[in-house]
């Protein structure tokens, strides 16, 4: 290609740039949204702030505008999560009820972005947003009664399940096999036995049965453990 045509290229695809800037607008929302659009169709590994930039039509540099880093950038990723997380509580709700809706909003949130979900699950919670996910959970457990040491064990306990529940879901099994030589199932149908008869179930299909099961198991130990 010519100067002159690599030229009269960039002069081109300079409007359509400003173009598609002005018709969206940037803003810290739109940003954050497309970037999660981006992340859900293409995965984390390759996001960047230049694919971004593309896919709103401007330079990587004006996303610096709004978010200092790349960091602060996905701070706001996980605050859409955690908006999608949310369950409006009702008044009549007992605490059972309440953190069931809480845990059928947090697996729906991670099944909705199952390539952002490994990043999420790492991540702590620091803003603000994720301190009052966090305030609301325990907030859950202290109006009910229960003590300051209750709460804070059964929010970890709580959070321990939904997470391994949902990297399962997400990034786990339901991924296929990690090894470069898995296991045939030949092999374990002839030499493994337990795992052949078990199997079956450990499709998706029966994802959701198994995350109600364990919920209502969790619950159910709690409330025995307190008395309730």
């Amino acid at each position: 290609m010519t100067r002159k045509a690599r030229a009269g290229r960039k002069a081109s695809s300079a409007p359509r740039k400003r173009r598609a800037v002005r018709e969206g607008g940037l803003s810290r929302e739109r940003i954050a949204a497309v970037a999660m659009a981006l992340v859900d169709r293409d995965g984390l590994v390759k996001f960047s702030t230049r694919r971004l930039g593309e896919e709103l039509g401007c330079e990587a540099m004006s996303i610096y505008h709004h978010f200092p880093s790349k960091a602060h950038l996905m701070d706001a990723l996980v605050d859409l999560m955690l908006a999608e997380a949310q369950v409006v509580m009702e008044p009549q709700w007992d605490w059972r009820e309440r953190l069931r809706r809480s845990a059928h909003g947090f697996r729906a949130m991670a099944r909705k972005h199952p390539a952002f979900f490994p990043f999420f699950a790492v991540h702590r919670l620091n803003t603000l947003a994720g301190v009052a996910y966090i305030d609301g959970i325990i907030g859950i457990l202290r109006e009910a009664g229960f003590s300051d040491r209750e709460a804070a064990i059964y929010f970890r306990v709580l959070g321990y399940y939904l997470t391994g529940a949902a990297l399962d879901e997400t990034a786990g099994y339901a991924q296929g096999p990690s090894s470069p030589e898995p296991v045939s199932n030949e092999t374990i149908l002839a030499s493994f036995k337990h795992l052949a008869a078990a199997a079956p179930y450990f499709q998706p299909a029966h994802f959701g049965a198994t995350f109600e099961t364990g919920l209502e198991i969790l619950l159910d130990g709690i409330a025995r453990v307190r008395g309730a």
